[in-house]
């Protein structure tokens, strides 16, 4: 493998590729593309470190290191056999594969998956005479196996456990949002630990966390404990801990407020926990409110929330999203509001124009992250019309 020139592709969620982008590039990433839920780039095996531990909207990070044409299971397997595994991984180390298929000539994505395992050991099997271990749960070395029509692309997985697990995460509500997705949202919102920032319906706090890792410039991963990249047979020690120590001399003090609401004492009771977990009590407030009955306290002020669904709340959509725009409209002007929702009828009860519709998904829901600007008084927006 040529570690100085990379070629390297990051998954993220649908909605999040030009965020993604963005962070790649200003990491140092070379010749960033976008693609449909991903992003490809070029750099070196320090630049693959640096943003496993880094991008906030990177869900998983490969790196290419096979690609082949196979018309049939059989040239399938045997282009597989004749790859030099050992160059990736010892006899005595643990495998997994993970599967994406594309294809009507080969259609079961778990069979391609027995396929590639098969190879993986008769190779071994054939020349050290003996086998190494499939290992679903937590192998040392990860594969991905991605079929498009006839076209096979073989990736390490640098990542190993999903980016969105930073470790955190100890407690969640009925309705979670993925971290990665809250950080995306963060970003698109144009927060960038300048002035106050609320959530009025915190749930178990992690657009809060999120919010402030981005104000505190707190590598993505700094609670996690491994990356797949640490079992690799180039795997550079050194190099990884100067990486780290870099990001973390960069971590700064926050002077603003991160605030949370909630009317729900379980779930403040989540976020606390959760917000303990990533030692953040000194920079964010969580504290039982109703958002309805509340007025704006911090200036200048961004919001961002993810409204509940309806199992935490005992009204109807309609009403609740009314309430929502009169909130807004009577205790929250000249303010940045940004909400996320699945409801697209429901959101017109909110009666203001939303200024930006972005289109993301919270896991298989599709969702519409909606900014509204609120103005003194009974003032109305310029002419933008929504994007």
């Amino acid at each position: 493998m040529n570690t100085d020139n990379l070629h390297i592709q990051i998954k993220t969620f649908y909605g999040l590729e030009p965020v993604l982008a963005e962070e790649i590039k200003k990491l140092g990433g070379k010749n960033v593309e976008i693609k449909t839920r991903a992003v490809n780039c070029e750099g070196d095996l320090g630049f693959l470190y640096k943003i496993n531990y880094s991008a906030r909207t990177a869900v998983k990070i490969l790196v290419p290191i096979y690609e082949f044409k196979a018309f049939n299971e059989y040239k399938f397997y045997d282009k597989l056999l004749k790859f030099n595994w050992d160059e990736f991984m010892d006899v005595n180390q643990s495998f997994a594969i993970d599967a994406t298929v594309h294809s009507e000539r080969f259609t079961h994505s778990q069979f391609m998956t027995l396929k590639m395992k098969d190879a993986i050991v008769d190779f071994f099997r054939t020349k050290y005479k003996q086998r190494p271990n499939v290992e679903p749960k937590n192998p040392d070395i990860k594969f991905n196996l991605h079929i498009d029509r006839d076209f096979v692309t073989v990736s390490l997985d640098s990542s190993g456990d999903p980016l969105f697990k930073r470790g955190y995460r100890k407690e969640q509500g009925e309705a979670p949002i993925n971290e990665v997705l809250a950080s995306g949202m963060l970003q698109i919102a144009g927060w960038d630990g300048k002035g106050n920032f609320l959530d009025p319906m915190c749930g178990s706090g992690t657009i809060l966390i999120e919010a402030a890792m981005i104000a505190m410039d707190l590598p993505a991963q700094i609670f996690r404990k491994k990356f797949a990249f640490q079992n690799w047979k180039n795997y550079d020690e050194e190099l990884f801990q100067k990486i780290k120590e870099f990001r973390i001399n960069r971590i700064k003090k926050f002077e603003g407020k991160i605030v949370g609401y909630d009317i729900d004492a379980r779930m403040l009771n989540a976020a606390r926990i959760n917000i303990e977990a990533a030692e953040m009590e000194d920079v964010i407030e969580v504290q039982k409110k109703n958002f309805f009955e509340s007025t704006k306290e911090l200036f200048p002020l961004l919001m961002v929330f993810n409204p509940p669904y309806d199992e935490r709340i005992s009204i109807k959509f309609d009403e609740f999203y009314k309430k929502i725009g009169d909130t807004f409209k009577t205790g929250y002007p000249n303010t940045l509001a940004w909400l996320i929702s699945s409801d697209l009828q429901a959101v017109k009860k909110i009666g203001l124009r939303p200024s930006r519709k972005v289109k993301l998904y919270n896991g298989k829901l599709e969702t519409r992250f909606l900014q509204y600007e609120m103005y003194e008084g009974s003032k109305k927006p310029k002419n933008n019309e929504p994007s």
